[in-house]
């Protein structure tokens, strides 16, 4: 991918799940234990006053300058022996701009309310454009090597360490503008989508929700939806519409800038698509992600057919959109901080010991901030940083179970992220599509742990309608705004600039394809796109979620199936990070991402959940007829 576009990434480089936590958090009055969770960045730097920060930053600039001096007009004429040099010094630079992009953003990340924050934020964003332009050239020279010479280099032994970054780099050959152009590309960035971006997330991190006398975050306000009273809910639903509908003339134009930007962009590299980039950026081909989606809103009917069912088990004559996340229990318990460290350690344990030794230093060494406080960025990510250093967990903690789960997904990502630091700045990071591969693990780890403990069929219908309500949000959720996506780019590039209520009718759409008659969609349900922070941060990412989940149920089936030395082959699939295409590094436990049939497996194995839910609300049934 371009330079500027590979630097954007490392400033902000984190699996983002947002999207999904800022509907699983909840916010109750009781302390859980989280409330003095604060992550310790110091192995990045010890303050923004940092006198090793301000040092780097003029290190990073030198770096730069001497490295443009050495190569600059030489790519071509380089040796393979001084191509791995050049890459080596090329990883150096991007090791020491993620250190201080990353820990700008992750220190903004916990209150975006500070003004000077958000000053250490655009300093660092501004530095990484100016990096990248000093950088470029090493891009554009490298694809403008023949073919045939580029291929013998990549052959040798020199480079082997970065085979298959130099191998995907190159498919970006025809969509690489002139060294200035990409200069100009990169400086512009700056003001343009990252600027909008954090503009977004600003306002969204400023609103305020009115609700039963008290002023509430997005995410506590979010987090109502899950509570089992019916009128809170629907309390919490009119608020959260309120605040969008007072924000959605400023949303609405982010939007339509943001979309602008990219289609220009696209126009200019010659991308044929809105979804291009991205596709590429995941290695992955049309056809097969045209499969995934295929698949998955052909089977809109199970979603339909399990809320009919949850209709049925709360009583309901009517399930409304504010009803999706209701709990089947009235009460839950509240789960510290404790417990839920202790239930993720175990079940991580439980399947190998190298993955709880790992996760446990998140906790020992407090690389998670998890406490709930005014001004803190909603949900959940887990961020890389860099190889040098390690990741670190970020989340909301409220002492629910969803919250539990939550834990053991950024944890995933984080043991995921913390072992493929071994294969270099430049191969550690994988594609979005294999990114959730083992966050999705961790969560099912955790649950089946939970499921086989359970007698009462009671309480493993709570449960297990807990996880179909989650596996619905990450797979056919995710794909109805995938559909909603593809709605937006278009009519930006075919009509223009949108409305507020065009882009709530691509909305209305997209959602009542999925629902059908099994949920009632309210007129106030249809501005609720203006929130998800996915569209704009990672145009084209939701698709990944749905190729996560369906993954790691085949995955997961093998596992508990006793496959032969799965737990090996899983960790080294971990280690090996972004080294070799998906498919590849997939085909070694036994899966083939590129039949279709896979996907039709992973749906079969959620159907197989609804169908156990179905059997034990009817044990549940029979046994209240019996009494």
């Amino acid at each position: 991918m371009p330079l500027n576009e590979w630097l954007y990434l490392v400033n902000i480089r984190s699996n983002i799940s947002l999207l999904l936590t800022n509907m699983k958090n909840q916010h109750s009055q009781e302390k859980t234990g989280a409330e003095d969770i604060f992550w310790n960045l110091s192995d990045l730097y010890a303050s923004p006053e940092d006198d090793a920060l301000q040092s780097d930053k003029t290190e990073l600039r030198k770096l730069a300058d001497n490295y443009a001096d050495k190569y600059k007009g030489k790519v071509e004429q380089l040796s393979a022996e001084e191509h791995a040099d050049a890459l080596r010094e090329y990883e150096q630079i991007i090791s020491l701009a993620g250190k201080v992009g990353s820990y700008a953003q992750l220190i903004w990340s916990t209150n975006t309310e500070d003004p000077a924050l958000g000053k250490l934020l655009q300093e660092s964003r501004e530095l990484s454009s100016e990096i990248s332009q000093k950088l470029v050239f090493f891009d554009v020279e490298w694809l403008k090597v023949d073919d045939k010479k580029a291929s013998e280099r990549m052959a040798s032994d020199a480079l082997k360490p970065w085979k298959h970054y130099l191998v995907t780099s190159r498919r970006y050959k025809e969509y690489t503008l002139s060294e200035e152009a990409e200069k100009v590309m990169s400086a512009k960035s700056v003001t343009s989508r990252s600027a909008w971006n954090r503009y977004f997330d600003e306002t969204l991190g400023a609103a305020r929700f009115e609700l039963d006398g008290e002023s509430l975050t997005e995410q506590q306000a979010l987090s109502k939806l899950h509570q089992p009273d019916r009128e809170l809910r629907k309390r919490a639903h009119q608020s959260l519409t309120d605040t969008f509908r007072d924000h959605s003339r400023t949303l609405t134009f982010v939007f339509n800038t943001i979309l602008a930007d990219k289609y220009t962009n696209d126009k200019l590299r010659g991308y044929e698509s809105w979804i291009t980039s991205r596709n590429l950026a995941n290695e992955i081909d049309q056809s097969t992600v045209d499969s995934l989606i295929d698949t998955v809103t052909g089977k809109y009917e199970l979603v339909q057919r399990y809320y009919r069912l949850k209709r049925s088990l709360l009583g309901y004559d009517k399930f409304y959109d504010y009803d999706r996340y209701a709990p089947l229990v009235k009460t839950q318990k509240q789960i510290s901080w404790q417990q839920a460290r202790e239930r993720v350690l175990e079940a991580y344990g439980d399947f190998h010991p190298e993955m709880k030794r790992v996760a446990g230093k998140f906790f020992d060494n407090q690389w998670i901030d998890a406490a709930i406080r005014p001004g803190k960025r909603g949900g959940a990510y887990s961020a890389s940083t860099v190889t040098s250093v390690h990741p670190y967990v970020f989340m909301n903690y409220d002492g629910q179970l969803r919250d539990v789960q939550t834990l053991a997904h950024e944890l995933g990502h984080g043991v995921h992220q913390y072992l493929s630091r071994e294969q270099g700045e430049l191969q550690a990071s994988t594609p979005l599509t294999t990114a959730e591969t083992a966050s999705v693990f961790g969560e099912m780890l955790v649950f089946n742990r939970l499921m086989d403990s359970l007698d009462d069929p009671e309480e493993k219908l709570a449960l297990l309608m807990s996880k179909i309500d989650d596996t619905i949000a990450t797979v056919f959720r995710q794909v109805s705004m995938n559909r909603f996506e593809d709605k937006i780019h278009s009519a930006r590039r075919t009509n223009g600039e949108q409305t507020t209520e065009q882009f709530s009718d691509m909305w209305y759409e997209t959602q009542k394809d999925l629902y059908g008659d099994s949920v009632e969609i309210t007129d106030d349900y249809r501005l609720w796109w203006c929130y998800i922070p996915h569209f704009l941060h990672t145009p084209g990412y939701v698709y990944a979620y749905a190729f996560g989940e369906l993954l790691v149920l085949a995955l997961y089936s093998s596992y508990r199936s006793g496959q032969p030395g799965f737990e090996e082959s899983y960790l080294d699939l971990l280690k090996a990070g972004g080294s070799d295409w998906p498919h590849e590094l997939v085909k070694k436990i036994g899966i083939d991402i590129r039949d279709r049939e896979f996907w039709q497996q992973g749906l079969s194995l959620f159907e197989d959940m609804i169908e156990q839910a179905e059997e034990l609300a009817s044990q549940l049934e029979d046994k209240t007829k019996m009494k």
